[in-house]
C-alpha cells in the first residue's frame, strides 16, 4: 500500500528534482508505465519503430556507422540490423570519438561505465534525456517487486557517499551499506535497527544479498523481515536465493542490465525475465555471430533503441542467454513484453579474509575502474592470508600504480590481506567468454 510520502515523492519532490537536474525522470516513468497496460502487439510495433529511427539515425549521423557504408533500410529493421558489426569492449573504445552523433558535444554528455565485471571496462555517453529513461526504467524494474518510491529500503552497494548521495537517500528513505568489504559490524547494526519491522526492501548484488543473509545467520539475529530483495550485478544463484528466503523470508526479484546505460529485463510474477523491448533490442547469437532459435543457447547481443547521442548497436556483453520459445509462453502474464528463459553467467566467486570480511566482485572493479593503465585483471585466491593479481598493463602503466592499487584495497579493507601482483600476457575467458574475474581454490 503506497504512502502519503510516496504521493508527495511523486507529485513534487521528484519533479522539483527533475527541473533542478534538468532531466525527465518522472515523466520518462509514466510512459514506462503505460507501456505495460499494452497489448503485445503495439508493444512489438513500437520496439519495431525505435529500431528503424535507431539505425536510421545511426547510418545518417554517426561518423563510425556512416563510413561504413551499410545503406539505407531495404526490409524489415531487423533484417537491415543484421548489416551492422557487432560492436565489442575494445573496439568500442578505438573508435568511440567517432561513435558520438553529430549535433552531440561530447563534453556534455554523461558518461556511463560498466563496472568492468568482465575484467575490461566498458565505456558509453548518453544525454540528460537518456540518462532518465535508464534511471526510469530501474524505478520500474523496482516496482514490479512491490517497491514504490519513498518506501524504506536497505540497499548495498559501491556509490561513494557524498553529500548528493546522502541527501538522495534521505529523501528515498535507503539505508545504505557500502559493499566493498562488507564490514559485518555494520550489517549487524543495521539488522537489529530493522529487527521486527515491517514494510521493508531489500536491494543489492546478489552475492551481497547473500552474504547479508549469512550474516544474520550466523549471528542467529532473527525477525528480520523484507517484503522483497531486488537484485542486480552479478548472478542471482538459486543457492544465494533459497538463503535469503531461509533468512529472510522473502522472494528475490532478479533485474539484468549493464553499466552502459541499458536495462534489459527483469522477474515480476514470472521465473522468466521480461526484456524491456521498447527499450533494448537483444539478439542470442551463436560464436559466429549467426541468430540462434529460441530455446537454443548463445551470446547476447544488445541494440539500446532509444540512445541517439552514442547509438550501441549489436553490443557484444559477454554473456549466454536462452530466449523463451514463444510457444512456452504462459497463457497468464502480468506484462505485454517478450521473454528471456535463462542467463549462464559464471559464478562470482568471493574473497574471504582471516577476520571473516568478504570481498565480492564489485570490491575490486570499484577500485579498478579508476585506473586505465590497467587493461584486464584477475583475483586468485590460495588461502585466507592473501591474493595474487593478474593483470594484462594498459596505455600508460607505470609500477607505481599497483602500489596505488594495493593501498586502496587495503585502506578500504581495514584488515590484513598480503597482496601480489603478476603480470600475464592473456587472462583466459570462461565458457561464457567472460574473464573470470576472482578464482578461490579455498
Amino acid at each position: 500500500m503506497r504512502s502519503i510520502y510516496n504521493c508527495i515523492l511523486e507529485k513534487v519532490i521528484m519533479p522539483l528534482g527533475d527541473w533542478l537536474n534538468a532531466s525527465s525522470v518522472m515523466k520518462e516513468l509514466k510512459k514506462w508505465r503505460m507501456y505495460g497496460t499494452l497489448e503485445c502487439s503495439d508493444v512489438e510495433n513500437i520496439a519495431q519503430v525505435n529500431l528503424q529511427k535507431l539505425l536510421e539515425h545511426a547510418v545518417s549521423n554517426v561518423p563510425y556507422y556512416r563510413k561504413l557504408g551499410i545503406g539505407m533500410l531495404q526490409n524489415s529493421p531487423y533484417e537491415w540490423l543484421q548489416n551492422f558489426p557487432i560492436m565489442r569492449k575494445d573496439n568500442m573504445r578505438v573508435h568511440i570519438d567517432e561513435m558520438i552523433a553529430d549535433g552531440y558535444n561530447k563534453e556534455r554528455l554523461v558518461i556511463c561505465k560498466s563496472s568492468g565485471s568482465s575484467g575490461i571496462q566498458g565505456t558509453t555517453y548518453e544525454s540528460k534525456k537518456e540518462q532518465s529513461i535508464h534511471r526510469a526504467i530501474q524505478i520500474l524494474f523496482w516496482e514490479w517487486s512491490g517497491y514504490y518510491l519513498g518506501k524504506t529500503v536497505v540497499q548495498t552497494g559501491m556509490t561513494p557517499r557524498t553529500s548528493l548521495k546522502r541527501l538522495k537517500d534521505f529523501l528515498l528513505r535507503t539505508h545504505y551499506i557500502f559493499a566493498f568489504s562488507h564490514d559485518e559490524s555494520q550489517f549487524i547494526d543495521l539488522l537489529h535497527k530493522i529487527k521486527n519491522k515491517r514494510n521493508i526492501h531489500l536491494a543489492g548484488y546478489a552475492s551481497s544479498l547473500n552474504v547479508f543473509a549469512e550474516i544474520a545467520k550466523k549471528k542467529n539475529i532473527n525477525n528480520i523481515h523484507f517484503d522483497a530483495a531486488i537484485s542486480w550485478g552479478d548472478k542471482l544463484f538459486e543457492k544465494y536465493k533459497r538463503n535469503i528466503f531461509n533468512v529472510f523470508g522473502c522472494n528475490c526479484y532478479d533485474t539484468y542490465g549493464c553499466s552502459e546505460g541499458v536495462l534489459i529485463g527483469a522477474k515480476k510474477d514470472l521465473d522468466f525475465f521480461y526484456i524491456m523491448s521498447p527499450h533494448v533490442y537483444v539478439e542470442i547469437v551463436d560464436k559466429n555471430g549467426n541468430p540462434v532459435p529460441d530455446g537454443e543457447l548463445g551470446y547476447v547481443l544488445i541494440t539500446r533503441l532509444d540512445a541517439f547521442s552514442m547509438p550501441l548497436i549489436r553490443y557484444y556483453i559477454g554473456d549466454l542467454a536462452v530466449k523463451l520459445p514463444k510457444d512456452k509462453y504462459p497463457q497468464k502474464r502480468d506484462l505485454p513484453y517478450p521473454l528471456l528463459e535463462r542467463i549462464i553467467g559464471r559464478d562470482t566467486d568471493i574473497v574471504r579474509t582471516r577476520n571473516g570480511a568478504y570481498l565480492v566482485v564489485h570490491a575490486f572493479t570499484g577500485i579498478f575502474e579508476h585506473y586505465p593503465e590497467i587493461l584486464q585483471f584477475k583475483i586468485i585466491q590460495y588461502n585466507l592470508d592473501g591474493i595474487e593479481i593478474e593483470y594484462i598493463k594498459g596505455n600508460g602503466f607505470c609500477v607505481d600504480v599497483l602500489e596505488e592499487i594495493k593501498d586502496r584495497i587495503i585502506q578500504s579493507l581495514k584488515d590484513e590481506l598480503m597482496i601480489t601482483f603478476k603480470e600475464v600476457e592473456v587472462i583466459k575467458a570462461t565458457k561464457s567468454g567472460k574473464p573470470q574475474i576472482i578464482q578461490s581454490f579455498i
